[in-house]
């Protein structure tokens, strides 16, 4: 792995694709569709896991952007959630935040003072946490089925269809 820092790339400034280009050839660990994954995540995060504070802020904290990113994950890719995110080489937690201080490095996300590689550090094991079965639910009014995923050691066997 290269190590160059953006902060060391000389000349005029540049885009933002430019930067993420420079990214990409400089850390391979992590596929491009990943860095787009966590930006979808922080906009879920923002819309349904962080409250704005009374002056509006709405700082994301690693641990609360782990949870969306899970939440996430789920709802996107359902059963399917480890797989996709280990084919884009995200093994574990950390690895969501050595994408998050890289984009950060490269002037593509903010953070601020208090925030730490560390904070996500093994969150929630992979195994665990994207053990996910489907729960089916027809609505008769609508002749429509809708699919949602729960914690799998939480399911009933008869409780996988529902009715309305």
């Amino acid at each position: 792995r290269s190590s160059v820092k953006y902060s060391e790339i000389p000349g005029s400034p540049m885009t933002a694709a430019e930067k993420f280009r420079t990214l990409l050839r400089n850390d391979r660990r992590f596929d491009a569709e990943a860095y787009n994954f966590v930006y979808e995540a922080l906009d879920f995060t923002l819309k349904n896991v962080v409250r704005k504070t009374p002056d509006g802020n709405q700082h994301v904290r690693g641990q609360e952007l782990l949870e969306g990113v899970k939440r996430y994950s789920i709802d996107q890719f359902g059963c399917l959630a480890q797989t996709v995110l280990e084919a884009w080489g995200i093994k574990n937690t950390g690895d969501f935040g050595r994408m998050v201080f890289n984009l950060v490095e490269f002037d593509l996300m903010g953070k601020q003072e208090g925030d730490r590689m560390e904070d996500f550090e093994n969150l929630y094991d992979f195994e665990e946490a994207f053990d996910v079965a489907p729960v089916f639910c027809y609505s008769r009014e609508k002749n429509h089925w809708r699919v949602s995923y729960g914690p799998r050691s939480e399911l009933k066997p008869s409780s996988s269809v529902r009715s309305k």
